[in-house]
């Protein structure tokens, strides 16, 4: 094969699968151990890639060393590496051996899964896991696949987002007629992410129907009650339909709570779906000191957490729960007469098909079964509160430097910090808050991201990364005070 000799193609040789796949796990493995030697993020320069590669597949076969040598000197150099114990940027993207193995076995058998009967197993062990995680939650029963609701698992938040609006909306639209999309209103505050834009985009909810909704300080950034039922009551009376409102665990900027219990009232007042997006801090719910920031989710008709940011399981594996599985079903079915069979007819079965946008879909629960078995919920608990410290000790190291300030409180394992200002003088603090975030990064030892909350350019250092250790956050503080003392005393 490897020869161009004209032998005929064996592409699943099981063969040549044990030699190549041990070669390639030993290759992961090397990078792996290696994974400090690179800086963080790329720096490379936008179109480094066009002048070291071809300008057109090759016509016969080249060698795994070929490739593998090509992966090491072309493609590494390239890649901003979100798995170093020094990358703190966003949120975490965790991949662990256990998601790698489960990773490993899904692409080996290779199924299908969008039908009960495109592999049963697939389907039922989906319902099974979203279960346990659940349980593992507390969430309320009816988000549980014994009655009426159940769990899902969604390629992103932002997918998950936008099933769940256009069950929504379809719901709404069912009692009061097709033609009331223009009236339709979705509700936010301005710290949710702007996944659910695009979902509004997608789902024809007119722009001018958004209401995004003023945070800031005074709440920690969290969407006052007050605020939503004010913006509710008004559109009331200009004849306008409330009809959908997302709140956060954990916003991407600064992992602020929504105060979920008491939007849930007014929510369910109104007969508006409510969605409770906890991408990122959902995981720390697990630990029960940490549930009380999803008290009220009982109101709430959907539940999303990323099990890809930091529960141990390689992207993508977004975890959405439902309590009424009809509204998505009654959005999202179709029935062309080739997908007919037996079970699905007699209705004695869930074809996940139906509770998502595409039709075809990867065995994904393997991996998070594996992460649960292998790891079990209270050494996961465990990795969660080791990061929730080293946050706190980062946050610490920021306070005591008069250089700093913690913007607002941390609360899981994000730490929001900046340059504080010179003489009130915001614009220059935001420019300086920037250049150090250039050099920082621009050092390679280290990766941290930014954000703005109430106009002020803010750094963010979210703990995370499966190898990170106490001696990797003392490290970037130290980069980063090197730099900052570097630019004060330009």
């Amino acid at each position: 094969m490897e020869n161009g000799s004209g032998k005929v193609l064996k592409p699943m040789d099981s063969e040549q699968l044990r030699e190549y796949g041990h070669r390639m796990v030993d290759f992961i493995a090397d990078y792996y151990k290696t994974i400090e030697d690179f800086p963080v993020l790329s720096q490379v320069q936008p179109g480094y890639l066009h002048k070291l590669l071809p300008d057109s597949a090759p016509d016969h076969p080249e060698t795994l060393d070929q490739v593998l040598d090509d992966v090491r000197a072309k493609i590494l150099p390239g890649v901003t590496h979100w798995q170093s114990p020094s990358f703190f940027a966003y949120y975490p993207s965790n991949s662990s051996v256990a998601g790698f193995l489960g990773e490993m076995l899904s692409a080996g058998l290779g199924i299908v899964g969008f039908s009960w009967v495109t592999s049963p197993a697939a389907t039922e062990l989906e319902m099974i896991v979203l279960d346990w995680l659940a349980k593992l939650l507390n969430l309320p029963e009816q988000f549980m696949s014994k009655g009426n609701g159940g769990g899902v698992i969604q390629g992103s938040a932002s997918e998950a987002v936008l099933v769940v609006l256009i069950a929504a909306r379809d719901k709404v639209l069912r009692s009061v007629g097709k033609n009331a999309l223009q009236k339709l209103v979705v509700y936010s505050s301005d710290q949710t992410h702007s996944a659910l834009q695009k979902a509004c985009q997608i789902a024809g909810i007119h722009p001018e129907n958004c209401r995004v909704l003023k945070t800031d300080s005074s709440t920690n950034y969290a969407l006052r009650p007050e605020l939503l039922q004010e913006a509710v009551s008004q559109d009331l009376e200009a004849g306008l339909i409330p009809f959908f409102l997302c709140a956060n665990v954990g916003t991407t900027s600064s992992t602020a709570v929504d105060p979920l219990a008491a939007l849930g009232k007014i929510a369910n007042r109104n007969e508006m779906w409510f969605h409770v997006d906890a991408a990122y801090a959902g995981s720390a719910c697990i630990c029960p000191e940490y549930r009380q920031y999803i008290d009220g989710v009982e109101t709430a008709d959907s539940f999303n957490m990323n099990a890809h940011k930091w529960f141990l399981t390689n992207f993508d594996c977004s975890l959405l729960w439902v309590k009424d599985q009809d509204s998505l079903t009654l959005a999202l079915s179709t029935n062309p007469e080739f997908l007919k069979n037996k079970a699905s007819q007699a209705n004695l079965v869930v074809d996940y098909k139906d509770w998502q946008i595409p039709l075809g879909r990867r065995f994904r629960s393997l991996k998070l079964w594996m992460v649960l078995r292998l790891y079990g919920s209270e050494t996961l608990k465990s990795y969660i509160r080791n990061h929730i410290k080293l946050a706190k000790e980062f946050e610490q190291l920021v306070s005591l430097d008069p250089n700093f300030e913690i913007v607002t409180p941390r609360i899981f394992s994000l730490v929001c910090f900046r340059l504080v200002p010179v003489k009130n003088e915001e614009k220059k603090c935001n420019n300086r808050n920037r250049e150090l975030l250039d050099a920082v990064n621009s050092s390679g030892k280290l990766f941290i991201s930014h954000t703005a909350l109430s106009g002020k350019i803010v750094l963010r250092c979210a703990i995370g990364a499966p190898l990170t250790e106490e001696k990797h956050v003392k490290e970037a503080w130290k980069v980063i005070q090197e730099e900052a003392s570097y630019l004060l005393h330009k």
